[in-house]
């Protein structure tokens, strides 16, 4: 059993986030810093001129930027105070030859369009200090009372793309989840290994209590989880086995008297003699059982991949080798993990019970899913609803089974279930619409290697 202290999984998650943030916000930080700053989007006189006069017409093709134009019945808010907006509608006003006062330049947003103002950027400022003509810069809206005193507004268009230095922003966001992403496939894979250790250990436990104890790794609450999970399986182990060991010396001890019984009603009258040596021999038949049945569960399972098709085949070619009639209908290839001694005293199991209690037995194998599906039909009289799920209890049997000729012993459906769901399986059974029993057995498929 290996040992490894740990953090806890509270500090291992706390770390893994604060890990990715840190490098994501790094990365960004870095690669932002390094990119050159967005062009400066700018307006000119001749592109505000141009959108009245096709206002509600196509623009020209030759139009550097779009501008939208609507009609209000009053005119733009926002910002007018400015020297280079006063300068900027003065052109406006003079390129389409109306009253200056019919000129109304608002701005929305930072205030970059002064030329050299405090909060415009170097570029911004060189830009503007060298233009010809006056610019506008941002969010803005340019009013032209009209002829019926309505406003025709004029303003950049909304769109819904994406400008380059966006582009740019984006790319270095994918940068930033590519090259974190490792990272965290690292520390989440270290984190939940040790879960998927523990939750395979469960189902290696269901299957057989003998199986290795789990490695105490991980978490510290992970490797107290694992640590309980040992003691508990070191003592449903040895709970097992004693109450397989006391019934198998209980059956065991058995075996004296009941030879002791035999030779004392050998003096008996004949009619009595026959009835008490008939009960003798059943009940020896019922200790054998219980201690084959005892050496089964005390051997260690030998598991291999198997293809189950093959294994079934063998079964009812021994069964028809004895005269009986018994056929494969269906074998597809199906592999699946398994002792194959065990799996072919189930089958076994299931073949006598239908050549006892229904003359004829017919199998298949399919693959449905990730399960490995047997069925073995046979042609009796089926079986009452209230007893399909009894018969799987240990030496019960269904009243019309209690005869000499076919009567069993009780365990051999019990053994088969129990092997079947220490495979990680079951068997049911199911009368047919058609006359008969079916036994299906559900086996789970081989993982790939």
């Amino acid at each position: 059993m290996k040992k490894t202290l740990a953090l806890p999984l509270f500090l291992q998650t706390l770390g893994l986030v604060i890990v990715t943030l840190v490098v994501a916000q790094t990365l960004s930080v870095l690669v932002i810093l390094n990119l050159p700053p967005p062009p400066p989007l700018v307006y000119t006189v001749a592109e505000v001129v141009q959108a009245v006069r096709f206002a509600g017409q196509a623009p020209p093709e030759e139009g550097v930027h779009v501008l939208t134009t609507r009609v209000s019945a009053r005119p733009p808010t926002g910002e007018t105070e400015g020297r280079r907006r006063v300068h900027f509608g003065d052109a406006v006003a003079a390129a389409l030859a109306v009253d200056r006062n019919s000129v109304v330049v608002t701005q929305r947003g930072p205030r970059i369009v002064a030329l050299g103002g405090p909060r415009a950027a170097p570029q911004q400022r060189e830009l503007l200090r060298d233009a010809p003509e006056p610019l506008l810069m941002g969010s803005f809206e340019i009013g032209i009372r009209q002829a019926d005193h309505k406003w025709l507004i004029v303003g950049p268009k909304t769109t819904f793309g994406i400008d380059p230095w966006q582009e740019r922003l984006l790319l270095v966001v994918a940068l930033s989840i590519l090259a974190v992403s490792p990272v965290a496939w690292l520390f989440s894979r270290r984190i939940a290994a040790p879960i998927a250790a523990l939750a395979a250990g469960a189902e290696r436990l269901g299957r057989d209590p003998r199986a290795p104890h789990l490695e105490i790794v991980g978490s510290a609450e992970v490797a107290a989880a694992a640590g309980a999970f040992n003691e508990m399986q070191e003592r449903l182990r040895r709970y097992v086995e004693e109450r397989v060991g006391m019934l198998g010396a209980i059956a065991h001890d058995l075996r004296t008297p009941l030879t002791r019984l035999k030779f004392r009603v050998e003096g008996a009258p004949e009619p009595l003699r026959d009835k008490l040596i008939t009960d003798i021999d059943q009940m020896e038949a019922m200790v054998a059982s219980v201690l084959g049945f005892v050496r089964d569960a005390a051997q260690t399972r030998d598991y291999c991949k198997l293809e189950v098709s093959s294994l079934v085949e063998t079964v009812m070619d021994e069964a028809a080798l004895t005269g009986a009639d018994a056929a494969v209908e269906q074998a597809d290839r199906v592999v699946v993990d398994g002792d194959p001694l065990a799996l072919k005293r189930l089958f076994v199991n299931l073949v006598d019970n239908a050549l006892k209690f229904g003359s004829r037995a017919r199998a298949r194998v399919l693959a449905e899913g990730d399960m490995a599906i047997i069925e073995v039909d046979d042609d009796g009289p089926g079986m009452p609803e209230n007893e399909i799920e009894r018969v799987f209890e240990p030496f019960h049997r269904v009243e019309t089974s209690r005869s000499r000729e076919t009567g069993g012993i009780g365990l051999g459906l019990s053994v088969a279930r129990a092997v079947a769901r220490g495979h990680g399986g079951d068997v049911v059974l199911r009368n047919r619409s058609t006359g008969g029993l079916r036994a299906r057995v559900s086996l789970p498929r081989a993982r790939p290697a």
